[in-house]
């Protein structure tokens, strides 16, 4: 099967809901965590402008350990008190930081980053909410996440959690 990503047009929701639309066809029938990360990372990366590193950081039970990616090598291990990645799964709520050197305890694993928007991801189990880890966005333009990028991306988020669940 092969895959080409359509160009986004519009208005920025619409763009996010063109994006949703090929990440659910992406995603469509596939239930692995490392290949739905995988292929969602790329898709992202590929098309939403000014990004230098997108990807998934997986809860270990302890700690945060870095998934499949698309961006310069990464921080390996990431702490649940630590940086805006640990913020976001600390507090099971999305984190968008207009500028990360203003981020108390914020991990620079690429000196060019500016700006980050980190989305928890959390699957609602039986037994109470389950922290499967964090999708990732980093951008080298400060302020460079609006709340129309933070509701897009949740909204893919959303997607990816939905495929980990076999139909």
């Amino acid at each position: 099967m092969s895959f080409a990503s359509i160009p986004l047009t519009g208005s920025k929701p619409e763009q996010y809901a063109q994006l949703l639309a090929q990440a659910e066809a992406l995603l469509h029938g596939e239930a692995d965590r490392i290949a739905n990360a995988a292929n969602l990372s790329a898709l992202v990366y590929h098309a939403l402008p000014d990004l230098n590193w997108v990807g998934f950081y997986f809860f270990d039970g302890t700690e945060l350990v870095v998934g499949p990616f698309q961006g310069l090598p990464a921080c390996v291990r990431i702490p649940l008190d630590k940086g805006v990645c640990g913020a976001a799964a600390r507090t099971r709520s999305t984190q968008r930081v207009a500028d990360v050197h203003a981020f108390p305890g914020h991990i620079a694993c690429d000196s060019a980053s500016r700006s980050e928007l980190v989305v928890p991801l959390v699957l609602a189990q039986a037994d109470g909410d389950a922290l499967v880890g964090v999708f990732d966005l980093d951008s080298p333009v400060a302020d460079r996440f609006d709340v129309e990028d933070q509701a897009g991306l949740e909204a893919l988020a959303a997607a990816f959690l939905r495929s980990l669940r076999p139909a």
